[in-house]
């Protein structure tokens, strides 16, 4: 799932369209979901979930996600989170 912060819904839904992103995207127009829940004040931090929902990572600030070592590292992720 993505979590947009205090920007405009129509916005957001057209950046989404525009990049292809398929996860739901919630869009936190006051903050209460970002800010109160998480404690996320400032973009962009990302949190990691595994399939079972629990949290396995926390970044704050950006990453490239499309590098050669993001991606080793998510699909380790992944694999691990796969074995029973």
């Amino acid at each position: 799932m993505l979590v947009n912060f205090r920007e405009d819904p129509d916005h957001v839904r057209r950046i989404a369209r525009e990049r292809g992103y398929t996860a739901p995207v919630l869009i936190d127009r006051d903050g209460a979901v970002t800010g109160e829940g998480y404690g996320v004040w400032g973009p962009p931090t990302a949190f990691l979930v595994d399939r079972r929902g629990r949290l396995v990572g926390r970044m704050v600030g950006p990453r490239d996600w499309g590098s050669p070592a993001a991606r080793a590292f998510v699909l380790a992720l992944l694999e691990a989170d796969a074995r029973p």
